[in-house]
């Protein structure tokens, strides 16, 4: 997913045409927790143009919480990402 000059987004991967992948680092473990993002599904029509995406997320061994807001632009690349109780994880520290 190409960004603003050219760039693709260092936390968002896409997943064909339809679904993103990100990951997440829970504050209090540090355990990570991979999403799958759809744009039928997850991700609705945003009250200022463009997508919006709002995510709880309870990591399944430690069952740590956080939450996950990304904002898009009508193309669908990433503007803003927030993360409440924890981090994304960059793709480059993927596997």
């Amino acid at each position: 997913m190409l960004g603003l000059f050219g760039r693709r987004d260092e936390h968002v991967r896409p997943e064909g045409d339809r679904a993103f992948r990100v990951r997440v680092r829970t504050a209090r473990s540090g355990e990570i927790v991979e999403l799958r993002l759809t744009k039928g599904g997850e991700i609705s029509s945003s009250d200022e143009g463009g997508y919006y995406v709002r995510k709880s997320i309870v990591a399944p061994k430690s069952l740590d919480r956080a939450v996950l807001e990304i904002w898009f632009d009508r193309g669908y690349r990433p503007k803003r990402k927030v993360v409440e109780g924890g981090e994304l994880v960059p793709i480059r520290e993927w596997e």
